[in-house]
């Protein structure tokens, strides 16, 4: 892999993936490890910064290990760790929260949002805080090139850009400065009972979101509740039919068909048959990935021993980093 350009990327394991932790970051994964050294974590450190049961965090993380695999994760061309088991994680990100200022911190979107709805009810805790620091030290530690990433994540890489920056300004050239990778249509697919929201299990309804292990059934009732715009043309107009653009965008991904493609094809169409062939697109594309799941939950050790073997390729990665870290800052090495 000499030469090639290094990726690092993580999801927490919060729950069932839905199809847009999918078609906005596992599918990139799959196509980037052909021709990319890449390097992807399940990030359980960053899932206990919020309230979590200890048991459904170790089922989520296994959970979510199978699904990177179902979609075509390669354990032969990708490193596929748990962040938990790279110590260097965490004790980097100690040492980049000493160049660090608090004001940076307190202005990060994702803080604000969730200090104001978790906060309320237990307090603001400082692992919320310094949630960015911790995700800088995931992409630094691995010399990443480039972090792909939703809209919604890219002021995370700007801030591991700032942080990487005033690191090399103070001690020499250490950390790679990695840029963010953006697809653009498919990096955010919205919600379904409300387009002007990222699609999340933490949304108010589970016609919200479709999952990736959903059955057919499921996802033909979710596909036809789904919310619509005034109007009766099936075109791409993120501002004036967000519905309609956010369906358009799945039915492309699944299908492999551009979407101007599929706009002249529903022209002077219903809504309801173009649901309908939305809805079909979506059971075919997720078929292959739910048989893959269902046989990977039959042998959970093959999968524990993936990790195993990616997190110590991990660690080693990791620790030819920290172990410059510590001897440019001064420590006893």
């Amino acid at each position: 892999m000499l030469g090639q350009q290094r990726i690092f990327s993580g999801i927490r394991p919060s729950g069932d993936l839905h199809i847009g932790n999918y078609l906005g970051a596992i599918k990139q994964w799959v196509k980037l490890q052909d021709d990319h050294e890449v390097v992807f974590g399940i990030m359980d450190e960053h899932a206990i910064t919020t309230p979590h049961e200890p048991a459904a965090l170790r089922e989520n993380t296994l959970e979510t290990a199978m699904l990177y695999l179902a979609a075509g994760l390669d354990p032969e061309k990708v490193i596929l760790m748990v962040q938990s088991q790279v110590s260097a994680h965490t004790e980097l990100a100690w040492i980049l929260g000493t160049i660090t200022p608090l004001g940076e911190l307190e202005r990060m979107t994702q803080f604000k949002e969730k200090s104001h709805t978790l906060g309320a009810k237990e307090g603001t805790m400082a692992g919320l805080l310094n949630y960015p620091i911790l995700m800088a030290a995931d992409i630094l530690l691995y010399q990443a090139d480039a972090v792909p990433v939703g809209e919604d994540q890219v002021q995370h890489v700007e801030f591991t850009r700032s942080i990487a920056e005033r690191f090399n300004n103070r001690y020499g050239k250490t950390f790679t400065v990695p840029k963010a990778m953006l697809e653009r249509e498919s990096a955010r697919i919205m919600s379904l009972d409300d387009p002007s929201k990222k699609m999340s299990k933490s949304g108010e309804s589970e016609r919200g979101y479709i999952l990736l292990t959903d059955s057919p059934d499921a996802i033909r009732e979710k596909i036809k509740a789904a919310v619509t715009d005034s109007g009766k043309e099936i075109k791409y107009d993120p501002k004036s039919k967000p519905a309609i653009s956010n369906l358009l965008v799945i039915f492309s991904e699944f299908s492999g068909k551009p979407i101007a493609e599929l706009e002249d094809t529903y022209a002077g169409k219903s809504y309801v048959e173009f649901k309908n062939d939305v809805t079909r697109a979506v059971i075919a594309g997720l078929a292959p990935l739910q048989q893959k799941f269902k046989e990977l939950e039959k042998d959970n050790d093959s999968v524990l021993r993936i990790l195993r073997d990616g997190s110590e390729r991990a660690a080693a990665m990791a620790q030819k980093t920290l172990a410059d870290v510590k001897e440019k800052i001064g420590f006893l090495t």
